[in-house]
């Protein structure tokens, strides 16, 4: 199955949908969003990764910023935040480069590694877009943490690459219905930017906006 262009989701949704689904509802499907120090440390920490006029030779490393990339077979578009080539005896040709050249995409995160989180799952979807545009095979990656200031690789494993197939179809589905999940507090609510606006003690049934739209109206 391919998506129409207009279907595709956000990539960076993948992130999102993983650590709270209703959190990527009401990003992606109410369109609402705030900021909290998390948020801004990362716009910070993503802003030279996605200069895309900024390039650079390394040796046998080739490295380029602010890729777009997606798929319709998977339905996502997005952004590599890093793209380096490797020299390789596999890869793919460069126009104006000698020899072949592996895909490496790095994606940049503010803190540090942990478990269960979603960082690798859009890692792993940019990976895959880029196979499905470039035609070739890609096997790892890495992530880098501004915390610890250091990269941690990740391989592209049968495991890995069927959880992202499987959550970007439930996106998809809830996508299409236009469906908010309801509040399931966890701890992690209070490192959430949108704590406030989802409500979670108030919201039991009715999405933000609808609860937004009401108190406008009550307003004198």
């Amino acid at each position: 199955m391919a998506y129409n262009e207009e279907d595709f989701l956000q990539l960076s949704g993948l992130q999102h949908f993983r650590f709270c689904r209703r959190q990527w509802a009401l990003i992606h499907i109410e369109h609402q969003w705030a900021e909290n120090y998390r948020t801004i440390d990362g716009a910070i920490l993503h802003e030279n990764a996605h200069d895309t006029d900024l390039q650079e030779r390394r040796g046998d490393r080739f490295i380029t910023r602010g890729v777009s990339v997606y798929s319709a077979e998977l339905g996502v578009s997005g952004q590599c935040d890093v793209l380096e080539y490797h020299r390789d005896s596999v890869g793919i040709p460069l126009s104006g480069k000698e020899g072949l050249w592996q895909p490496y995409p790095v994606e940049y995160k503010r803190g540090r590694p942990r478990e269960d989180t979603g960082d690798t799952l859009q890692l792993c979807a940019q990976a895959m877009c880029l196979e499905s545009m470039l035609c070739c095979d890609i096997p790892e990656g890495a992530l880098y943490y501004g915390e610890i200031r250091r990269r941690e690789r990740v391989s592209f494993t049968p495991e890995l690459r069927a959880g992202v197939r499987e959550l970007l179809a439930e996106m998809h589905e809830l996508y299409r219905r236009g469906y908010t999940p309801k509040v399931k507090p966890t701890k992690s609510c209070n490192a959430c930017s949108l704590k406030e606006l989802c409500l979670p003690k108030l919201m039991k049934s009715r999405a933000v906006s609808a609860y937004l739209r009401a108190a406008m109206e009550e307003s004198p």
